[in-house]
Parts: C-alpha cells; structure tokens; sequence
C-alpha cells in the first residue's frame, strides 16, 4: 500500500556516479604529453635558428645586388667594414643597425634589427675582374661558435661553418 520500499540491493551508498578520470589514467596522459614534449621541443629549437638564419642569406643577397650596382657606376667593388658589433658570446639578440658610411656608399640597409655582423671583402686588383665576397657572422645559439656565412659576386652561397648558427 503506502509503504516505501526498496528494491533490493539499492542503498545510497552503494549507488557510484562514474564520472572523471582516475589517478592512473591522469598519470599516464601527463607521462605521454612529458614525452612528446621531449621529442618536440628540441626540433622546434632548431627551426627557430634556421628562421633567424635566414636573415643572412637575404641580407647577403641584398648586399650582393648592392655592390653590384655600385660595381656599374664606379668600375670597383666597396669595401664594407664589420657592422654592426651583433655577435657577441651569449646574447643571442637582434642589433640594431645603425648606418654606416661604408654600407650606405652601396645603397644597403637591413629593414629593422639584425642578428649578424655584416662584412665585405673585394679585391680590385690592376688589370684583372674585381671580385668581392659579402660575409656574415652570428652567434643564435649561444655556443660561443660563430656561424659564418659569405656570397661571392657571382651569388655563390656558402656556409663556412655547417652545422653552427
């Protein structure tokens, strides 16, 4: 009739709501992300050197195309001297570029700050072609290494210290 009955075997405080996760399954999911992590953050170091590598490569470029035109107009390569000062061991940071007469004498100017310190050798010797090569030298990764890039008139690129950034 009006009685409250149970049926058996429900009590309140046999009765479990399964939601959430346990301990384990927690544990295990932090253990795979601490591996992915382990594998992914190295490589993204290295891809993050080789953007700011590229820096060198498009600067040269320019600085190429640059002596170029100054090679039409006055018959001799211009000697560039170090500019600026970027790679210094442990600092890693872009420098900013100030001018610099011999630079600005071929038209060259980075958009914004640099990571390498820029360099051009020529040799305008009497009675032979004038040759010049455009060199950069960085230090991205701190090792005290420096990276050392050069292009050559022709637009030969070459990396001079494979493997250091």
């Amino acid at each position: 009739m009006g009685y409250l009955t149970k049926k058996p075997g429900e009590n309140k405080m046999m009765k479990k709501d399964n939601k959430g996760f346990t301990l384990i399954e927690l544990m295990i999911v932090v253990a795979i992300i601490g591996i992915l992590a382990a594998i992914a953050i190295p490589n993204f170091k290295n891809y993050q050197l080789k953007a700011k590598g590229s820096e060198s490569k498009v600067n040269l470029g320019a600085i190429r195309t640059s002596e170029e035109s100054y090679l039409a107009e006055n018959d001799v390569f211009k000697a560039c001297a170090a500019h600026p000062f970027a790679i210094t061991a442990g600092t890693s940071r872009k420098v900013a570029w100030t001018g610099n007469a011999d630079f600005n004498a071929i038209g060259f100017a980075p958009a914004g700050d640099v990571y390498y310190t820029y360099v051009v050798d020529n040799i305008n010797a009497v009675g032979a072609p004038a040759t010049m090569t455009a060199n950069a030298y960085g230090n991205l990764d701190d090792t005290g290494g420096s990276a050392h890039w050069t292009m050559t008139q022709v637009g030969t690129l070459t990396n001079e210290t494979p493997g250091v950034y």
